[in-house]
């Protein structure tokens, strides 16, 4: 049975939703939200600063130096922690802290990790014992995706696919850039599932099945 999962989801897919209901079929522990507290936490940079920029990594090095100060974590004199000439950029430093929380979280026990390359992340890390670790994706056709949009994230009906196919875009240039793998690609994955098939329910129950007769590798 294997005791580390991995999300990799595109937008409004039901991936977050999914991982969430699973954790709780399995009695493992939910990561989300937490991953970027825990790196602002532990990096200095601003949990608001993380969140606007997680998955921007075009011009890094420009924006670092245009609002490396704007987002500093409190108590940091209005510079982020470990800024300073020569340092990393700053969509370098968000992903080494991401990389380093989400690290820590699966070192603590079973549990259900969301998006962040966390796939890529946990299979290179030594830390981890592989064996214990599937990666899934959920995935899912636009118009299903857009009806989520408009039904559960409140967007506007008219630019629901255009705001769909934008965070698509930025997710899938994040990961690509830091793991140098396309993202949503079969062969980097244990299992991929269409989301609108069984509905959100069936898939996590899907998947809680899969998980409790899988097998050590």
């Amino acid at each position: 049975m294997k005791k580390i999962i991995t999300i990799g989801r595109e937008y409004c897919s039901g991936g977050s939703i999914i991982g969430k209901l699973l954790a709780e079929k399995l009695g493992y522990a939910f990561y989300d939200k937490q991953i970027i507290d825990d790196a602002a936490q532990n990096s200095g940079l601003s949990a608001d600063f993380i969140t606007k920029n997680e998955q921007k990594v075009p011009s890094a090095w420009l924006y670092s130096i245009l609002v490396g100060a704007t987002y500093a974590a409190p108590g940091t004199n209005g510079a982020a922690a470990g800024i300073s000439t020569g340092t990393l950029p700053l969509a370098d430093q968000v992903f080494n802290a991401q990389r380093s929380a989400i690290i820590e979280l699966a070192k603590k026990g079973p549990c259900v990790i969301v998006g962040r390359c966390s796939d890529y992340i946990l299979r290179h890390c030594e830390e981890i014992d592989r064996s214990q670790l599937l990666n899934v994706f959920i995935y899912a056709p636009m118009e299903a995706k857009v009806r989520r949009a408009i039904e559960q994230k409140k967007l506007d009906e008219k630019n629901a696919e255009r705001n769909i196919k934008l965070i698509d875009k930025g997710r899938a240039n994040h990961y690509n850039t830091f793991t140098q793998r396309t993202w949503g690609n079969r062969t980097h994955y244990d299992i991929l599932l269409n989301s609108s098939t069984l509905g959100l329910e069936k898939t996590a129950d899907l998947l809680a099945q899969m998980v409790k007769e899988s097998q050590a590798d």
